[in-house]
């Protein structure tokens, strides 16, 4: 028996029931797990979903920023204070929906262009010239609406 119906176009998705007592049930492997191996499957590009298990309600993104809450607190920190204050700024704010699209838009250049960056491609300045021209088009998009760095 297969997972996806023959027209189905999006991969199986993989549940994860998260308990009251905070345990991450995950119902492929019938096993708990730990944010850890959540987060093991975000990098190895698995869909999920983690639903709460009484109410059925979709917990994923709240989990999905706990990890990136940990990942901030352990180690380099991706975002500083200011991007962060930023960011706050935008909720309640007329743009924040294009927001969001923005940062999606860039992140998915990013990761398109992380693999031939990967593949040595670095040590031509590409990655310098590509993180210049994000910060520039970063401030110009943030003057917009008046917030300078």
């Amino acid at each position: 028996m297969q997972k996806n119906a023959p027209n189905d176009s999006k991969p199986a998705q993989r549940v994860i029931k998260k308990y009251p007592n905070r345990r991450l049930y995950d119902t492929d492997t019938s096993t708990y797990i730990t944010l850890a191996e959540i987060k093991q499957l975000v990098m190895d590009s698995q869909a999920f979903a983690v639903l709460d298990a009484k109410t059925g309600d979709d917990l994923t993104r709240s989990i999905l920023l706990q990890i990136i809450l940990e990942e901030e607190a352990n180690g380099s920190p991706m975002f500083t204070t200011p991007v962060l204050s930023n960011i706050i700024r935008f909720y309640g704010h007329a743009m924040q929906g294009m927001m969001g699209g923005y940062l999606e838009k860039n992140m998915q250049a990013l990761m398109d262009m992380q693999a031939p960056l990967v593949q040595g491609v670095m040590g031509n300045g590409m990655f310098q010239q590509m993180q210049e021209h994000m910060q520039k088009q970063t401030e110009q998009f943030l003057g917009t609406f008046g917030i300078k760095r």
